[in-house]
C-alpha cells in the first residue's frame, strides 16, 4: 500500500485504526522526499529526527484515546514564512538564512494540537513576492507534471510537494492568488479562508491587510478538514475574528440542487487561454447538470483589480520589510562604516530583484507627493471591487471562473517579464482585496498535459457553500495524479 497516495483524511483514518503508525507515514514522506527532492525541490529544511521524535509521541496519544482528530498522525509540510520554534524560518531569504523563531505560529500551533507531524519548511519565492517560486534564494521549485515548468507561487514549494506525493498535506499562504495559483499548475486543491479565520500570528507579513493563511491537499474533504483544523480565534491577531461556524467538514454534500452560480463576463474575455476557458466552462455545465443554475453576469471593475492590488501590497510590503536591517536578527553585512551604511549594504546584500522591486515601488507610493494619487486611490478602489462582489452575491451563492489565465509556464519565462507576471494574477488578487473565501481545484488537464485550476469564490464566512459546490463537481469526476506522483 502506497501511504502518499491516501489523502490526509484517509491516512488518518488508517493510523487510528491501527494499520499504520505515525512513525510509518514519517518514514514514507521522508523516503518520497529523498527519492523525488532532486527533481522538484519542494522543500528548503527537513527536520528528520524532530518529526520522528514527534511522530512517536502522537502515537502514544492516539493509542491512549487522547488525540482524536482526523489528521493525528499524518505529516505535513509548512511554507517557510511560517514561524516554527526551534526550526529554521527564512523566507527563502538570505537575510534570514540563518533564523531560527522563539516561538510557532498559531495556525501550526493548531495542527500540532490536533497532533499533525511537523516534517519541514516548503520553498517560496522569496517573501512571498512572487507566482512561480522562482525568487527563492534557495533556487527553484518544479512542476510535478513537467519539471521544465514553474508550479507557481507564492506557495510552490507546498503545492509541488503535495503533487509529487512527498506529504499529502501543505500549509501556504495567499495574498494574491498565492495558494489558489500554485494549486491549479500543480493539479491540487487550495483553499483561501475568508480573511481572519485563521490566525496570522507568527506569519512572515508580506501585506498585512490581505494575508491569510490556508490549506493545500489532494481534495476538497481534505480541505475542509484541515481549515477546521487550524481555524481559531486569536487574541494576539488584531484581525481575527470569533466565528461560530468552524465547521466546515458539514459542507461535504453533493447536493448543489437550486444552487445560484455566476460566471464574471470579464472572466472570459481578452488575455485568457482557450483551453483554460473550455474547461472552466464545462465545469460549469457539470454543475448545472447537478442542479445548479448557472448564470453569466457582469463583475466590473476587474481590470482595476491588479494596479489596486499591486499598489497596496508593495506599500504594507515596504512598511513590514523594514525590520530586517541586519540589527536585531538575520544576515549582516560584513564590512561596513557606521549605521546607515550597514542597514544599507545588508538589505542590498541580503534581498533578491524581486522583493527590492517591490519595496521601491512601496515606498513610492507611500512618499508625500504621490500617497494621495497612488495609494489613497487605490483603497478607494479596493472598497468598490468589495461592493462590486456584495451585488453579486445579493444574486448567486457562489462565483466560478478560472484559477489562473493559462496553465504553467516554462522556468524563466516570467521573470523576463515582471509585469506579465503580475497579470497572471487578475482572477485571483481581487478575493484578498475583498476579504473573501475562495477555493482552486484541478478541472482538467490542456494538450501538454499540465493541469487547469477551476476557482470557485464565496460570499465572506461562506466557506460552506464553496466546499458544497467543489466537492459535488469533484465527486463527479476522477482525481489525476502527477507523473512525479507515479514513481
Amino acid at each position: 500500500m502506497k501511504l502518499l497516495s491516501l489523502t490526509a483524511v484517509e491516512l488518518g483514518k488508517k493510523i487510528k485504526a491501527g494499520e499504520v503508525t505515525a512513525e510509518e507515514a514519517v518514514l514514507a514522506s521522508m523516503d518520497a522526499i529523498e527519492a523525488k527532492e532532486g527533481q522538484v525541490h519542494s522543500f528548503v529544511t527537513i527536520d528528520r529526527e524532530g518529526a520522528l521524535k514527534q511522530a512517536r509521541e502522537v502515537q502514544n496519544k492516539i493509542q491512549e484515546g487522547i488525540l482524536t482528530s482526523p489528521l493525528a498522525g499524518v505529516p505535513v509540510a509548512i511554507k517557510d514564512n511560517l514561524c516554527t520554534k526551534g526550526m529554521l524560518t527564512t523566507c527563502s531569504s538570505k537575510i534570514l538564512y540563518n533564523f531560527i523563531p522563539t516561538y510557532t505560529a498559531e495556525a501550526v500551533r493548531n495542527l500540532e494540537r490536533a497532533g499533525a507531524v511537523i516534517l519541514g519548511k516548503t520553498n517560496m519565492d522569496e517573501f512571498a513576492m512572487g507566482s512561480t517560486t522562482e525568487t527563492s534564494a534557495y533556487g527553484v521549485t518544479r512542476n510535478p507534471w513537467n519539471t521544465d515548468h514553474v508550479p507557481g507561487g507564492s506557495s510552490g514549494g507546498s503545492c509541488a510537494a503535495v503533487a509529487a506525493e512527498e506529504v499529502c498535506y501543505a500549509l501556504g499562504s495567499d495574498t494574491g492568488g498565492s495558494i489558489r495559483q500554485p494549486s491549479s499548475f500543480c493539479g491540487v486543491t487550495g483553499l483561501k479562508p475568508t480573511y481572519g479565520t485563521v490566525s496570522r500570528y507568527g506569519l512572515i507579513a508580506y501585506g498585512s491587510s490581505l494575508d491569510q493563511i490556508g490549506p493545500i491537499a489532494k481534495d476538497v474533504s481534505d480541505c475542509a478538514a484541515i481549515l477546521e483544523a487550524i481555524a481559531s480565534h486569536d487574541k494576539k491577531d488584531s484581525t481575527s475574528i470569533l466565528r461560530k461556524d468552524l465547521d466546515f467538514t458539514s459542507g461535504l454534500t453533493e447536493d448543489v440542487k437550486g444552487m445560484k452560480i455566476g460566471i464574471p463576463r470579464d472572466y472570459l474575455g481578452e488575455g485568457l487561454d482557450a483551453e483554460v476557458k473550455e474547461a472552466v466552462l464545462a465545469s460549469a455545465k457539470k454543475l448545472e447538470e447537478q442542479g445548479a443554475s448557472v448564470e453569466e453576469f457582469d463583475l466590473s471593475l476587474v481590470e482595476y483589480a491588479i494596479p489596486a492590488y499591486y499598489v497596496i501590497a508593495a506599500a504594507e510590503a515596504s512598511s513590514n520589510l523594514e525590520r530586517f536591517d541586519g540589527v536585531k536578527y538575520g544576515y549582516r553585512t560584513k564590512e561596513y562604516e557606521g549605521l546607515h551604511n550597514m542597514y544599507k549594504k545588508s538589505r542590498s546584500e541580503g534581498f533578491g530583484t524581486e522583493v527590492k522591486r517591490r519595496i521601491m515601488l512601496g515606498s513610492f507610493v507611500l512618499s508625500s507627493g504621490y500617497y494621495d494619487a497612488y495609494y489613497l486611490k487605490a483603497l478607494r478602489t479596493k472598497a468598490l471591487i468589495k461592493q462590486a462582489f456584495d451585488r453579486a452575491f445579493a444574486k448567486f451563492d457562489v462565483i466560478l471562473g478560472p484559477a489562473a489565465p493559462s496553465t504553467a509556464p516554462k522556468l524563466g519565462e516570467s521573470l523576463k517579464d515582471p509585469l506579465k507576471m503580475y497579470l497572471g494574477d487578475i482572477y485571483t488578487v481581487s478575493v484578498n482585496l475583498a476579504g473573501l473565501p475562495a477555493i482552486s481545484l484541478p478541472c482538467g488537464l490542456d494538450k501538454k498535459g499540465l493541469p487547469i485550476g477551476l476557482q470557485i469564490i464565496g460570499d465572506c464566512f461562506q466557506e460552506k457553500k464553496i466546499i458544497r459546490a467543489a466537492y459535488a463537481y469533484e465527486q463527479a469526476g476522477t482525481y489525476q495524479r502527477s507523473p512525479l506522483a507515479e514513481q
